[in-house]
């Protein structure tokens, strides 16, 4: 199988998971637009019979009917899949809240953190501290500190429309502020790294034709040090997708969180959690995929040593 076709075949699948998703998130919000809000859109009992009817057809022999009895397992965790998916669902938006909304909130704090990390007298020091603060302690530890020692949550219980409709509640809203704290720190270092990769002499060549050092710094070393820290920003998208799931334990509703509360209602742990990190594979692979698209649509002919984005991806 060549590369193209991995992908092609990566691509339809992804496609038909959101289609799938944003069905499903569709007739939630507006109250069952296709199927009542909370049910899955095809009903699982008949797999389930159908299920259960092979498994006694080939009760007794042997290994003839292993073949079929995989069959009847296969249908018997599609039943189970369709049955949980719209519980899922609900948790997997609010990871995909938690994720994009760091990212992009991250990245506005790292850029003027890198800056000053590198370029800065005494903002060196400052942007250091933050830094190696942030990676210093654990998440975990920087959420609990957020959301039980700090007012943040009274504070955003009181503004208005949140926890209403499809605005998420104060909880999820402080998972955010430290998802972007945590990961304005881990980028601002990536950035760091891309900016001391760049020839210094550009900015000398920046300053000699009347640009000042920030103009400089903005027009001539930020747009290729964003350009070389994307393969690290793929790395940042699949880190806050899979350690959202921190955000349960200060009681966000997100996918861990989802698949926990529908494991402890059946005891299906197992179940539950393959059928979680099916859903993380496919949210993890939907953000390798933009970024990969994103590097392609910025690169530079010639810089970098990309070559045309487009063409050497093939």
């Amino acid at each position: 199988m060549t590369r193209s076709t991995k992908r092609a075949v990566r691509d339809g699948a992804l496609a038909v998971f959101w289609l799938w998703f944003g069905a499903r998130l569709l007739n939630d919000w507006f109250g069952g637009v296709f199927v009542a809000a909370g049910e899955p859109f095809f009903d699982p009992q008949p797999v389930a019979d159908a299920s259960t009817a092979l498994r006694e057809a080939v009760a007794g022999t042997g290994v003839l009917g292993e073949p079929v009895g995989w069959v009847a397992n296969g249908l018997g965790s599609l039943s189970f899949a369709m049955t949980y998916l719209p519980d899922l669902a609900a948790g997997a938006w609010l990871t995909v809240v938690l994720t994009i909304f760091a990212t992009i909130f991250g990245l506005v704090l790292a850029v003027p953190l890198a800056a000053a990390r590198v370029y800065g007298r005494v903002t060196h020091w400052v942007a250091l501290a933050f830094i190696e603060l942030i990676r210093g302690t654990p998440l975990l530890a920087q959420l609990f500190v957020l959301y039980y020692a700090l007012p943040l949550s009274r504070w955003f219980a009181a503004v208005p429309y949140l926890g209403s409709g499809i605005v998420p509640e104060q909880a999820v809203w402080v998972a955010v502020v430290g998802f972007t704290i945590n990961s304005a720190a881990y980028q601002a270092e990536y950035i760091r790294g891309s900016i001391e990769g760049i020839d210094p002499g550009q900015l000398v060549a920046a300053r000699s034709i009347g640009l000042s050092r920030v103009q400089g710094i903005r027009y001539v070393v930020m747009p290729q040090a964003l350009r070389f820290a994307i393969p690290s920003w793929t790395n940042e998208l699949v880190y806050l997708t899979k350690y959202s799931s921190l955000a349960a334990f200060i009681t966000v509703g997100e996918l861990f969180h989802a698949a926990r509360a529908a494991a402890y209602a059946n005891y299906r742990f197992l179940d539950l959690f393959l059928l979680a990190a099916v859903v993380y594979l496919a949210l993890v692979l939907s953000a390798t995929t933009v970024m990969e698209w994103v590097r392609g649509r910025v690169a530079i002919p010639g810089v970098g040593g990309s070559g045309d984005g487009r063409m050497s991806a093939d």
